[in-house]
């Protein structure tokens, strides 16, 4: 697990000092909450193998717009070899020089936004999880954007756009859906900001709804399929 810094004092609103406590009662796997178990079990489909994987980090940032939270997106660019135009957290592959995963995290958001990591202090991480068709082995990493500042795509061939979005937006129920993917996959979906966001950052973003109290309840039976663009249709094998 990765090192988590301290916060400064004085600068974390209670309700993310609460949420933190919670991800953390989920990194360590032993929390006897109903709630909390039940996603100690959701998350298990990402359970990582014994063996293989790269390490990696996402940034699960948060800030605090007088009172009314956002979480910082990404929409990935079309043209990437993998996870390609899927709305995501920043982060990425871990690098040698990363003085832990924490550092990859806020460096990732910092070349691909622009994101000052002074401004943010981390809080806490999620259990270690898989992607599979990336061979990732990714930690989330929970972080409270204290001082937010300007943020940009740095590089279109990596980022299409950069969003924060409000976390009353995600919890909306008219914004929340299903989604099958053509391989068959079904799962969590948000339409928010021009974006379908889906997959293992759907799924991140439902348990920090879950965690943090703003979930509401939703048409879960609301099944749509999932529209591919076709710069990115393809590239599919």
């Amino acid at each position: 697990m990765s090192e988590v810094r301290a916060a400064p004092t004085g600068r974390v609103p209670a309700y993310m000092t609460e949420l933190a406590d919670r991800v953390g009662g989920l990194a360590e796997r032993d929390s006897s909450a109903e709630g909390s178990a039940s996603l100690v079990r959701r998350m298990a489909k990402w359970a990582p193998p014994e063996r293989g994987g790269r390490a990696s980090a996402v940034l699960i940032l948060i800030a605090d717009s007088d009172g009314e939270p956002d979480v910082l997106l990404i929409q990935k660019a079309a043209m990437l070899r993998n996870h390609a135009g899927q709305p995501a957290f920043p982060g990425g592959a871990a690098e040698p020089a990363d003085a832990d995963l924490s550092a990859t995290a806020l460096r990732e958001a910092a070349e691909e936004v622009g994101l000052d990591p002074a401004g943010v202090s981390v809080l806490a991480t999620l259990p270690v999880l898989y992607l599979a068709p990336s061979g990732y082995i990714v930690t989330p990493i929970l972080g409270y954007w204290h001082t937010p500042g300007p943020v940009r795509v740095n590089d279109p061939g990596e980022v299409a756009s950069v969003a924060r979005v409000p976390i009353a937006e995600l919890a909306d129920p008219e914004n929340r859906f299903q989604v099958r993917h053509p391989s068959g996959y079904i799962g969590p979906a948000f339409g928010v900001s021009g974006m379908v966001v889906w997959g293992f950052t759907a799924g991140l973003l439902s348990m920090m709804l879950e965690l943090g109290g703003w979930a509401r309840p939703w048409n879960s039976s609301q099944v749509r399929d999932l529209e591919i663009p076709a710069e990115v249709s393809a590239i599919l094998p």
